[in-house]
């Protein structure tokens, strides 16, 4: 009997475009240019990611004191099966895939409603999108892979038209890292993306106690304090720096006034580095700090009010039994 071959491989169920231009490393250049020459020293929290920083937030994410990994996966295994039921998605969108590692419960309740038909995720890391989808078309017969390789606060127009009812998620808490005006603005993107019949899933870290939002940015072992310090080995590497890492230490602290934990680097003492390849001096005084990220954390109230300036409205407000995250479900306000 002669062997019979599926039509499809699994290669012609996978496009993957990519839109990286080099612009990447003229962003961190620019963030740097712009951030180390203020009065208040700051840089964005994107340039954590390189392969050491996404390695260590891996490790940030099993910690006993980081909650919102966990929350968040408890609240979709709870609640993923109504997720599909009542947003009846044939596709999937993920802003910042990474692994797709939790995407895996939506994309069971999708594949068990019988509903599932294409996987788009929106990475910047290209191996990584290749390599899930590998494994998804693998795993998951007749699914669609279209990855799109990109930072998605400038490639979100490269997201290929909707096939069906889609969810867009956006998970782990990352509208956090936006402050107020530019989270608004980049909602009002993601609601671009949405038609009629499609829905936004976002993963949100609420207010609380800051005992327990302080801890689960300064862990016990040290692991967060590496994550945050790891920015300078990118600075060394990328643009020629000869910062000494070990000359910062962590701090992370809640600010009460704009409810966000704050992430820095503290200088321990006075120094001086210089950046080749910007031919950049910059001074640091000794307790002199470099923020390295904000997170905001959210109320019901908050939120629905970033998401009403962008044009969305809340459909449901899911949190674990705790109350610590929130995972929301939203779609394009009726006109």
């Amino acid at each position: 009997m002669e062997p019979v071959f599926p039509t499809e491989t699994l290669e012609s169920a996978i496009r993957i475009d990519s839109h990286l231009d080099g612009a990447e490393g003229r962003s961190l250049a620019e963030d740097v240019l712009d951030g180390l020459t203020r009065p208040f020293k700051e840089l964005p929290p994107k340039h954590f990611y390189d392969a050491r920083g996404a390695q260590l937030f891996d490790q940030i994410c099993e910690l006993p004191e980081y909650y919102p990994t966990r929350c968040e996966r408890t609240i979709l295994s709870e609640r993923a099966k109504e997720l599909a039921e009542l947003t009846g998605a044939v596709e999937l969108v993920e802003l910042g895939s990474g692994t797709a590692a939790k995407t895996r419960v939506l994309l069971d309740a999708l594949s068990a409603a019988g509903t599932l038909e294409r996987y788009v995720p929106v990475d910047v890391t290209e191996s990584m999108v290749r390599e899930s989808a590998e494994t998804l078309t693998a795993e998951y017969p007749g699914l669609q892979v279209h990855g799109v390789i990109g930072d998605f606060e400038r490639h979100l127009e490269q997201v290929p038209p909707a096939i069906g009812p889609r969810i867009v998620a956006f998970l782990g808490g990352t509208i956090g890292n936006f402050p107020p005006g530019s989270r608004r603005r980049f909602l009002r993107q993601i609601a671009g993306l949405l038609g009629e019949h499609d829905h936004l899933l976002m993963g949100t870290d609420l207010v609380k106690d800051p005992r327990v939002l302080e801890a689960a940015y300064d862990d016990s072992q040290g692991v967060t304090a590496e994550f945050n310090r790891n920015v300078l080995h990118v600075l060394n590497r990328e643009l020629g720096a000869d910062f000494d890492p070990d000359d910062f230490e962590h701090v992370a602290l809640f600010d009460t006034e704009h409810e966000w934990i704050e992430m820095r680097l503290r200088a321990r003492r006075e120094l001086s580095a210089h950046l080749s390849g910007l031919d950049l001096p910059v001074h640091f005084d000794a307790g002199e700090e470099l923020r390295t990220e904000i997170s905001a954390k959210f109320t019901p109230e908050r939120l629905e009010g970033d998401l009403a300036a962008a044009g969305l409205e809340l459909s449901r407000w899911l949190t674990d039994p705790e109350g610590l995250f929130a995972l929301t479900l939203s779609a394009r306000r009726p006109l």
